[in-house]
Formats: structure tokens, sequence, C-alpha cells
């Protein structure tokens, strides 16, 4: 285990993670006596648009993976068009790796009240959800009690703090669909639909919950705004880089010594992130890594001092995405860890659109006859061929997030995908997965 350096140590800025260790963190008590809602009552003094330009000169940009600046996508809301606005918190974490906002809401969710109440007082909304996934039991559990506490406390409700702003804020369970943590699904399954995202234009800005203006953000982008309306624009720049400003929270996992999550400026390295997580363990070294999640193409060992920001990642030929960074070694499969991805987007597929449904249907299929020792070279071209036509081409992003770990891994492990069908290396499946799969 390597020990890591002071000018690592430095790439450290806990701000929305410095209360997770504190005693009873989730509790309002503890809350306020480390800031809790200060922010809150310095916003309610401040004129809307003041804030909705505070957001836009902080830089702040969406941590749900897409990296859209928040302050234009709250500026989108009309005004004054005499109908209800809404705010909807994307709390609908399911891709493979990504765990940032489950552990953000379980440890501080009064953060993410806080930040709804201001970031609704911006936009105008007088009604706001939290949408979180049916599985995250006790996180939901901890949210409905900090909202719970909140209305107690007058931070919720008619009239909070006597500024004569209403808010309602609801926490709705959704029922474990990946596909519901795109937007427009997410809005569909709000509504008690079934969870399909819809086609755009007419965008979520105007045209979203109960088709009226609606602003749709992560958790993290919401938890932020709080510390940004304490700390001002110029001090949240200050940390990160001139296009991707302040703290972001890197999900590690895989084979390191010390997985967890560790919250720095943007900019730092996966190689600073190794050594702050103790390095890799031991007998293994980084063959390969996605930068944010499974639906983001995967980065080598040679990509060790790429800058994780928007930019930076970009450069390197893949996606920021949501920092959920998962670590493979020498001793792991990219053909194997890639079948195993579009499984998983197999299953989660609506079923809407014919490029996501059958591409990924058949995807599947060719890398079990690969992995079962019976691939072709002529499977190769099929798998590219198959992801020309999904990528672009989907109804939304599960689509293209699919075919992002399999053109990369053709890219950096062909040799991979040529030991397996030219005998050199054993078969991973035996031939039984391809009689009757489904």
């Amino acid at each position: 285990m390597t020990t890591p350096r002071p000018e690592t140590l430095a790439k450290l800025t806990p701000v929305l993670t410095k209360r997770w260790l504190s005693p009873d963190a989730w509790r309002i008590g503890t809350y306020e006596q480390l800031d809790g809602y200060a922010a809150l009552r310095k916003a309610l003094k401040a004129h809307p648009d003041d804030l909705i330009q505070l957001i836009k000169d902080s830089g702040l940009r969406g941590r749900g993976g897409a990296g859209f600046p928040t302050g234009l996508k709250w500026g989108f809301i009309p005004q004054g068009d005499g109908k209800p606005h809404y705010l909807v918190v994307n709390a609908d974490e399911g891709e493979p790796g990504t765990c940032k906002d489950l552990p953000l809401m379980t440890h501080d969710p009064h953060a993410l009240v806080e930040g709804v109440i201001i970031a609704s007082y911006a936009i105008r909304a007088a009604r706001a959800y939290i949408y979180i996934r049916g599985e995250a039991v006790h996180a939901a559990r901890r949210l409905r009690n900090a909202v719970q506490e909140a209305y107690d406390k007058g931070y919720l409700g008619r009239n909070i703090l006597r500024s004569g702003y209403d808010l309602e804020l609801v926490v709705h369970s959704g029922a474990g669909a990946y596909i519901c943590g795109e937007e427009t699904a997410l809005l569909d399954s709000l509504e008690g639909f079934r969870g399909q995202p819809r086609l755009r234009p007419p965008f979520p800005a105007t045209h979203g919950l109960y088709a009226s203006p609606t602003v749709v953000n992560n958790v993290g982008t919401i938890a932020s705004v709080p510390p940004i309306v304490l700390g001002g624009a110029d001090w949240w720049k200050s940390m990160g880089t001139e296009k991707s400003s302040g703290p972001m929270i890197y999900s590690l996992s895989g084979r390191i010594a010390n997985p967890g999550q560790y919250e720095c400026s943007m900019g730092v390295t996966l190689r600073e992130l190794l050594e702050l997580a103790g390095g890799m363990q031991p007998g293994h070294n980084l063959r390969f890594w996605t930068p944010g999640g499974s639906s983001t193409p995967l980065l080598a060992a040679e990509h060790l001092d790429v800058p994780l920001d928007f930019e930076g990642v970009a450069a390197a030929g893949s996606i920021l995405g949501t920092t959920a960074t998962q670590i493979f070694s020498d001793q792991d499969c990219p053909v194997y860890a890639t079948y195993r991805w579009l499984e998983f987007y197999h299953h989660e597929s609506c079923g809407k659109c014919t490029p996501c449904r059958e591409g990924n249907y058949w995807m599947v299929r060719v890398y079990r006859r690969i992995l079962a020792g019976q691939g072709t070279h002529e499977d190769l071209d099929t798998l590219l061929d198959t992801c020309d036509n999904i990528l672009g081409r989907s109804f939304c992003g599960l689509g293209d997030g699919a075919t992002s770990s399999v053109t990369s891994s053709l890219q950096y492990f062909k040799q991979d995908y040529l030991d397996y069908i030219e005998g050199r290396t054993a078969p991973k499946l035996s031939e039984k997965t391809l009689v009757g799969a489904h």
C-alpha cells in the first residue's frame, strides 16, 4: 500500500462529503451545527434571478453525467407564463459502478433537501420531487426523515422562514428501472406511466412534468447549491479547472486497496486517485478502467495521467459521466467485462426503439458465442456494425452507452477477442449458454 504524497493529499477537497463522518450526520441537529440551512436563509433574502446568475457564474455543471451548465438550465425556465414550475431531482442512481448519490443521501440528506429548497426558489417552483431508486430503501428512509424534520423546523411548507415562499417536497420511490435515470423517462414514471423516454423537442424546460416548465437535476448537482450560495462563485471556481469548476465525488471500485468515495478538485488524475486509494491490490497491475461508469468508453493504463474533468476525459476519447471509476487489472478480461455490462443494458432496455432493443439482444448472443470458444473473425465486424446502427440512432442515451465498452474494448484489446476466437484463451462460458438463451 502506498502512502499519498502531501501534494496528492491536497487534491482532496471535502465539500459535499465534509459532514459524512460526523456523528448522526443525517439528523437536522447535526446539520444545523455544521452550516446547515444557513445558505437557505441567505438565499431567501436574494432575488431568484440573482441566484440563477450566481450558479451561472460559479460554472457548476451537472453531476449526473452530461455536464450541462446548471445555471443555464435554470435560466431556460420561462417566467411569468402562468404555469406551475417544478424541480425534479434525479436520484435514480443505477448504473453499474456508480455509487456517489446513495451515500450522499444516506449520510447527509439535508444537504440535498436544502439544495432543493434554494433551487426551487430560484426557478419559482412551488412543488419539488425527489425520484429515488426503488431498491435504495435505506437512503429513501433517511431522506424522508430529513424532509419531515425540515417541515417540522419550518424549512418546508408554507411561508418558509417567514419569507412568503411556499414549497412542498415529495420523495417518490421508483420501481427499479434503469431507464428511469433518463430524465424524460423519469418524468413519465413520476406521472404514473411506464418509464420510457420522450421524443425531444419539446424539452422539459417548457414541457416537463405535467407538461409544465421543469428542471431535472442530479443529486450531486442540487447538493452543490448550498455551498456555492455560502462560499460564492469565486470560491467554487478556485477548485477544479477553468471549464470544469468545483470538486467532484469520484467513486473508486475494483482492484484497489481502499475502494470508496474520494472528493477531489476536478482535473485530478487516476494516478493521483490510485495514490489516495492506497494503490492497486497486491499482485495486480492496472489494465483498463472506466472514468464514468459502464456507459463510458474504456480507458487503458496509458491514460493514467488524463485530467478527470469534462474536457480532459473527452479529449482522451471517453466521457466523465458519473465519475464511477471502475478499476480492472491484468487478471481481468475486458471481453468478459464488456459481456456482463451488455447483459445489463440488454435487460434494462425499455424496448421502445428498435436499435437498442434488438441490437443489444444480438450483441449479447455474439459475446456468448465468442466467450464459449465458438466465435469467428466475422463476429468482430458484426459487433462494430451493430454498434454503428445503435449509436446515434437510439431514442435515448441507453443505447449509445451500451456501445461504449464494445467499441473501446475492441479498440484497445482486440487481441483478447482474437485469443478466444483462435483458441489461445480457454472458453469462459460453456456451450449450454448458447442453447435456448433468452
